[in-house]
């Protein structure tokens, strides 16, 4: 049978993107639709604007923190619409870039809603991307579905009157006072935003520390964080209700407390955005969380149809989602081998401030394995021994007993995402802790820590079970 392309692309993010770019690269003939932004949630909705508004967030600090050392700055007035505005500039210059690198390599660019009519049939219907765009059929050998994933809010009376991080890039004014649910990546990272501009957050969730899934010692390091930069967390407890009263809006949590706010922030999870996708005209199938079942190949259960980044149960990262895409093209594509990933060491931030970055396994996980070394240390980093300000470095290495290899790298502290990605290089390559003690430091620096701790702190058993 013959088709319209080789490759047809559904969702213009980062794997998306990287996919369409790899496969072309080897000469398929490739289409890629997108139905809202160029360049997917990371550029527009996600990964860039938030680590712009965490940088702006940061910046008062700097001025108070300078007093310290002799300035005699104040810290002026935090102007939210320029900020908004310059962020607006920078994300609509990376659509462009996407666009462009779509099109200089030869990929026929689809605006539009793609819907699947079949296994190998696609309808692109207008979108508000492109309202006036004609509906068109397409037909392809291989789909590859990439459109991501969406925030979900709790289903809670009043729900509607909160907002999750979509519209938060879009406020037209920063609130004064936040409540924020959820202690996730998103959760965390949006109420040091809020925090350092000026904002009162109050940080709801259910459990006893935040940051689910992490070293546990490192989640404690977090918490301490938070009450730092005076962000006031409610812990154990779940939002039952959202009302308004008068011009504020109230928060009823489960403990009875009622929090009066200007905006109720959900960071609450997301789901894959895949319902108008049309995959019952397909074989395709999710899983009970609703996410695209996928073989080790990324394929679906629609053959020739196949899943990557955040629409599959795998690890929900945008560097992931492309080194997924890259790894399909070539593949599917490709005249060699395809480039390979060890996702077990895939890194991990947080940025909060100060930042969280670990690689590999947490010392509960490593536990499981045998028995377990662990170095540990928190001190006070040179910058703040003037400032005075109340904030710690924290780090950790995760070393298994009978190979040595380190097996977990953990950092909270300034800088800690930079320090992890060269660290990251180690634990892939099995390095062991008499590489790490061998490797002389940069001095004076945070990260000489890394390769300084000669002293175990503590052996942990292996775990139970």
């Amino acid at each position: 049978m013959s088709y319209d392309f080789d490759l047809l692309v559904i969702g213009a993010g980062s794997g998306g993107v990287r996919c369409a770019r790899i496969a072309a690269s080897h000469g398929a003939r490739v289409a890629i639709a997108e139905s809202r932004h160029w360049g997917g949630t990371c550029v527009n909705l996600g990964c860039v604007p938030k680590k712009l508004m965490v940088q702006a967030s940061e910046y008062g600090d700097m001025v108070d923190d300078s007093h310290g050392f002799g300035w005699t700055s104040t810290r002026g007035t935090h102007d939210w619409g320029k900020l908004m505005t310059a962020k607006d500039r920078e994300i609509t210059r990376l659509n462009g870039i996407y666009v462009s690198m779509l099109e200089k390599a030869g990929i026929t660019l689809l605006t539009g809603h793609a819907r699947f009519v079949d296994g190998h049939t696609i309808r692109i219907e207008p979108s508000p991307l492109a309202p006036d765009e004609a509906p068109r059929t397409i037909t392809a050998e291989r789909i590859v579905i990439a459109t991501g994933s969406t925030p979900v809010k709790p289903d809670i009376s009043g729900a509607e009157l909160a907002i999750t991080s979509d519209e938060a890039f879009h406020l037209p004014q920063r609130p004064e006072r936040v409540v924020i649910i959820g202690s996730g990546y998103i959760g965390l990272e949006f109420a040091g935003i809020f925090a350092g501009l000026g904002s009162k957050v109050d940080l709801v969730y259910r459990r006893d520390l935040p940051l689910r899934g992490f070293d546990e010692e490192m989640r404690s390091a977090m918490a301490e964080a938070i009450d730092a930069r005076g962000i006031t967390q409610h812990r154990h407890a779940c939002s039952t209700a959202i009302t308004k009263e008068g011009t504020d809006l109230v928060v009823t949590l489960d403990n009875g407390q009622r929090l009066h706010t200007d905006c109720v922030f959900m960071a609450t999870g997301r789901r894959p955005k895949i319902d108008a996708l049309g995959l019952e005209n397909t074989a395709i199938t999710t899983a009970d969380n609703g996410r695209i079942k996928v073989d080790m190949n990324s394929e679906t259960a629609q053959p020739g149809v196949y899943a990557i980044g955040d629409v599959t149960d795998r690890i929900n990262l945008t560097p992931v989602a492309i080194a997924e895409g890259h790894n399909l093209a070539d593949r599917l594509f490709g005249k060699g081998p395809a480039r390979q990933w060890c996702y077990a060491t895939t890194p991990k931030a947080v940025f909060f401030s100060p930042p969280l970055a670990t690689v590999g396994l947490t010392e509960e996980e490593a536990a499981r394995n045998g028995v377990v070394d662990i170095y540990f240390t928190r001190f006070t980093p040179m910058r703040h021994t003037l400032t005075g300000r109340t904030r710690k470095t924290v780090m950790k290495l995760v070393v298994d007993q009978k190979s040595q290899k380190v097996v977990g790298v953990h950092i909270l502290g300034d800088d800690a995402p930079e320090m992890l990605q060269g660290v990251a290089i180690a634990v892939t390559a099995e390095l062991t802790k008499a590489d790490f003690d061998r490797t002389i430091g940069i001095h004076p620096t945070s990260a000489e820590e890394l390769v300084t701790m000669r002293t175990r702190t503590r052996e942990t058993p292996k775990a139970e079970g």
